[in-house]
């Protein structure tokens, strides 16, 4: 059975190597089995040796801009417009500034919520690591997250994964919980894993992805019940016809209530105590 796949991605003058030391060998397609399995031990390792017993998963665009970022690019732009007002090219760069900084609100947001439920989370002595924020390491939304986290003095965690653009792991990680990826699959186990609350921001493919995901073990009863907070009404409602979902027949109308919308980080933390009966 392996003999082809052997002959085709090992070297086999490499066949004298320990197996544990051959890295070509446990790259290899026969070894990918493996490969998986490493993948979903090392985090939970590490997340053992630091006694997390639950995470708050934020996820959301990397593309989204801090807010200092994005006045200081809509700042370049008008001045850049300025110097050529007849310039169709400085034109569309000013509308995307400007659209850069209206979206930013989401970055504050995101932030806000991490520093909210890691102070109220987080004990000083760190004994109690409940509601831990863990993000997907990028830029954004995740570095958002973290960031606050840290705002906070507390912990985070990232699930980095390896793309050929866009994801690099943010400074605002614990470096000891700051993990890299290769497969999407274990990366949204481990997301799902320990968590207690989600808060999903805008975002494209790879946010729709982990949403629809949650909400279907949720649905399925996979998992258990837990908060799924939907940061931005206007946006969800927009992107997304949830009603027609049940006018279909597709879901039921009590599925709607897996998720709830919030524009204001303390008041999904306050629906999340809510939901777990927590007197903070």
């Amino acid at each position: 059975m392996y003999d082809g796949l052997l002959r085709k991605n090992v070297n086999v003058s490499n066949a004298t190597v320990k197996a544990y030391e051959d890295l070509e060998f446990l790259k290899s397609d026969c070894c990918r089995p493996i490969r998986l399995e490493l993948e979903y031990l090392k985090p939970d390792y590490f997340m053992d040796l630091y006694q997390i017993q639950s995470t708050l998963v934020i996820f959301g665009s990397a593309r989204i801009k801090s807010p200092e970022e994005a006045t200081a690019n809509l700042e370049k732009a008008l001045a850049d417009m300025k110097a050529h007002p007849d310039s169709a090219e400085f034109h569309a760069k000013l509308d995307k500034a400007q659209q850069d900084l209206g979206a930013s609100r989401y970055y504050q947001m995101a932030r806000d919520f991490g520093r909210i439920v890691t102070k109220e989370s987080q004990r000083q002595d760190g004994t109690d690591k409940t509601f831990v924020v863990i993000t997907g390491g990028g830029g954004g939304i995740m570095e958002a997250g973290n960031r606050g986290a840290a705002d906070a003095g507390g912990i985070s965690a990232a699930l980095n994964i390896v793309l050929p653009f866009e994801q690099h792991a943010n400074k605002y990680i614990t470096p000891d919980l700051s993990f890299q990826l290769h497969y999407f699959s274990i990366r949204k186990m481990h997301f799902l894993k320990r968590a207690k609350a989600l808060g999903c921001f805008p975002g494209g493919f790879g946010t729709m992805d982990e949403l629809f995901e949650a909400l279907t073990l949720i649905q399925t009863g996979k998992i258990e019940p837990m908060p799924v907070i939907l940061f931005g009404k206007a946006f969800w409602e927009k992107l997304v016809n949830w009603n027609m979902f049940v006018e279909k027949g597709l879901i039921s109308e009590k599925d709607l209530n897996i998720f709830h919308y919030s524009d204001d980080a303390q008041e999904a933390w306050n629906y999340i105590c809510r939901f777990y009966n927590r007197g903070d």
